[in-house]
C-alpha cells in the first residue's frame, strides 16, 4: 500500500472502492493528466464519496496497465489540490470535499447591477485606501435571504492557527513562565529576542542587521504608530497606497498628518506620481495590499532615489514576505538604503495574531528617537510573549512551522487558482488573491455570495488619474479549511459567470464607480485591516 509521508493523519473510515476510471494511451493528453481529470470528475459527481479509500498506487497501476509513476503523480497532484487526504501506513482517501451544487441565480435588479460600491469617508476627511465588507453599504443584499447552512468566511487577513506544534508551543511558554517578571521594560525589547530576530531576518529576508537596529513591537500597527508619533507633526503630509492598508491612513491621521493617497498599479506604488512634499510614505513592496503586486527592482531604485531627493522616510511593511509561491522573494527595500527605510514586520500571520509580537528595523539614530517616543508614551511589548517567541526562534521551532505552513497555504492557493483560473491575480504571495471583475459586478457577486453563505471582501477607491488599475473581489484563503475554500471559490465562479450571462455586457459600458467625486473607505488585512462598520477591521 503506497502512502505519501506528507499526508496528515486523519480519522477517515477504512472503506475501499474499485475505481471506475480508465485512460486512453492513444490520446494526446498525458496519462497522469487523464487520470487526475477522471478522478476529479468522479469526486465532483459523487461517484467517489468523502472518506472512501482509493486503491494503492500499485493496484491501480495494475488495473489500468500503466506505470506506477503515472498513478503516484496523479495522486500527489490531487493531494496538493485538496481532493485527497491520507494517513501514514493506512492509505489514500477521498478528502471531505463537499461539492456545492449550483443554484439558479436571481436576476440582478436594475439598481444593484448598475450601482457602484458605496462611498465611505475616511478619518479626518481622508479617503481611506480600499473599502471592504460582506455587503457593500447602502446596497440591497440580493433578495435578503439569510445564508443557507454554515458560513464560509473568505475575507482576507487571518491565518490558519489550528495546525501548530503543540509540544513546541507549550515548551516555549513554560520557559517564559520560569523567568521572573521584569520591573523596568526596555523600550527596545528583550536583548535575547532582538538577537534572535536579527538572525531570523538575516536568514529569511537577507536583512543584515544587528540587535542595535531592532525594536520589538506588538505588531505592524504598533510599529507604524511609533514611527508616526516620532516623525510626524500636525499638518505634515503622509502618503499611503491607494488602494492599500486602511489602518496606515488611520494611524497617520490620528497623529495629525494630512493623508495623501498614492496610486498603485499591478507592480506596486507608482513612483512617477508621488508628490515631492511627503514626510513619510507607507508602502507594501513584498506583496501590495490588496492588489497583490510586488515592486520590481528598477522601481525600488527609483523609489529610493525619490526618497533621497525629497527627504521622505519610506516605511516598508514587509507584508506577506514569508509566504511566496512560484517566485523567489525580492530583497527587502531596507537592504537597499537602511538609512532611508524603516522596516516593519510581524508574527501575526506566520504564527498567530494574538501573540502580539513584531519588529521595527531602522538606523540606530532613528531607532533611538523612536525609543524615546515609546518611553514617553509608556508603550511596551509584553515580556512573557517576547520570551516565548525567543525560545521558538532559538530552537528552530518557528522556522519549522513556517515551512509547514508554506506547504499548507500553497495547497489552498492552488485550490483557488484551480477553480477561478484566469480571474485570479496577485497570487504570488500571501494568503489572499484578487478576483478581477468589472466594478459594476461587485455588488451583485458580493451580495449573492453572502446569501449562499460565502463572505468575501472587495476593493474600490477614488481615481487620481486615468491609469488602469485592478479592482474587484479580495478572497482570503488563510483561515478557512481547504474544503471550504474550494466550495467558496466555486460559488464565486458561478456568480461571476451568472453576472456575465445576465447583466454583464451592459454593465461594462457604464461609468466606473469612483470617478464621480465619491470618497471611499477601508478593508481587511492582518490584524486591523478594515475600517468599515463598527467592529470590522483586522489585518495586523
Amino acid at each position: 500500500m503506497a502512502t505519501f509521508p506528507c499526508f496528515r493523519e486523519t480519522t477517515l473510515p477504512r472503506t475501499s472502492i474499485d475505481l471506475p476510471v480508465s485512460v486512453d494511451r492513444d490520446a494526446s493528453v498525458p496519462l497522469t493528466v487523464q487520470l487526475g481529470n477522471r478522478l476529479r470528475a468522479a469526486m465532483r459527481d459523487g461517484t467517489l464519496k468523502s472518506g472512501e479509500r482509493l486503491p494503492s498506487t500499485r493496484a491501480l497501476a495494475r488495473q489500468l496497465a500503466v506505470s506506477r509513476t503515472v498513478v503516484t503523480e496523479a495522486y500527489q497532484q490531487l493531494y496538493a489540490e485538496g481532493w485527497l487526504d491520507g494517513r501514514h501506513g493506512s492509505g489514500t482517501y477521498v478528502a471531505d470535499v463537499v461539492v456545492h451544487a449550483p443554484s439558479p441565480p436571481a436576476a440582478p435588479a436594475g439598481p444593484l447591477a448598475s450601482a457602484g460600491p458605496a462611498a465611505f469617508a475616511g478619518p479626518a476627511g481622508a479617503a481611506g485606501a480600499a473599502w471592504s465588507g460582506v455587503v457593500p453599504p447602502d446596497l440591497p443584499a440580493g433578495n435578503g435571504a439569510a445564508p443557507a447552512g454554515p458560513v464560509i468566511d473568505l475575507r482576507p487577513g487571518r491565518p490558519w492557527v489550528h495546525d501548530y506544534d503543540r509540544a513546541a508551543w507549550r515548551r516555549a511558554w513554560r520557559a517564559a513562565a520560569d523567568l521572573p517578571p521584569g520591573d523596568d521594560p526596555d523600550p527596545y525589547g528583550l536583548p535575547r529576542l532582538r538577537e534572535a530576530l536579527a538572525e531570523h531576518l538575516r536568514k529569511t529576508r537577507a536583512v543584515a542587521v544587528g540587535p542595535e537596529n531592532i525594536m520589538v513591537t506588538r505588531g505592524t500597527g504598533n510599529g507604524l504608530d511609533l514611527v508616526a508619533a516620532t516623525l510626524l507633526r500636525p499638518g505634515d503630509r503622509a502618503g499611503v497606497e491607494d488602494p492599500g492598508y486602511r489602518v496606515a491612513g488611520n494611524v497617520f491621521a490620528a497623529r495629525g498628518a494630512e493623508i495623501v493617497p498614492c496610486p498603485v498599479d499591478r507592480d506596486g506604488v507608482v513612483v512617477e506620481e508621488l508628490p515631492g512634499d511627503l514626510r513619510v510614505l507607507y508602502t507594501t513592496p513584498a506583496h501590495q495590499y490588496p492588489l497583490g503586486g510586488r515592486l520590481p527592482i528598477p522601481r525600488r531604485e527609483r523609489l529610493l532615489a525619490w526618497a533621497r531627493r525629497t527627504g521622505a522616510i519610506v516605511v516598508e511593511d514587509d507584508y506577506d514576505a514569508e509566504f511566496r509561491y512560484d517566485v523567489a522573494p525580492l530583497p527587502a527595500l531596507h537592504c537597499l538604503d537602511p538609512g532611508r527605510v524603516v522596516l516593519l514586520g510581524t508574527l501575526s500571520k506566520s504564527l498567530a495574531p494574538d501573540v502580539g509580537v513584531g519588529w521595527l528595523v531602522a538606523a540606530p539614530d532613528l531607532l533611538a528617537a523612536v525609543a524615546r517616543t515609546r518611553h514617553d508614551l509608556a508603550d511596551r511589548t509584553g515580556g512573557p510573549a517576547q520570551q516565548a517567541v525567543a525560545v521558538l526562534l532559538e530552537r528552530g521551532d518557528l522556522d519549522r512551522h513556517l515551512r509547514r505552513m508554506r506547504l499548507e497555504y500553497a495547497r489552498r492557493r492552488a485550490a483557488v487558482v484551480d477553480v477561478l483560473g484566469p480571474l485570479v491575480s496577485g497570487d504570488t504571495a500571501g494568503l489572499h488573491v484578487m478576483i478581477e471583475v468589472p466594478p459594476v459586478a461587485v455588488p451583485f457577486v458580493v451580495a449573492r455570495a453572502a446569501e449562499r453563505g460565502v463572505l468575501v471582501d472587495w476593493t474600490e477607491g477614488p481615481r487620481r488619474s486615468d491609469r488602469p488599475r485592478g479592482h474587484g473581489l479580495v478572497l482570503g484563503y488563510g483561515s478557512a479549511s481547504l474544503t471550504e475554500i474550494r466550495r467558496g471559490a466555486t460559488v464565486i465562479a458561478e456568480l461571476v459567470a451568472a453576472w456575465r450571462d445576465g447583466e454583464g455586457r451592459k454593465g461594462e459600458t457604464r461609468e466606473e464607480p469612483g470617478r464621480t467625486g465619491e470618497t471611499r473607505g477601508g478593508r481587511t488585512g492582518e490584524d486591523g485591516r478594515r475600517q468599515a462598520p463598527a467592529g470590522k477591521g483586522a489585518r495586523r
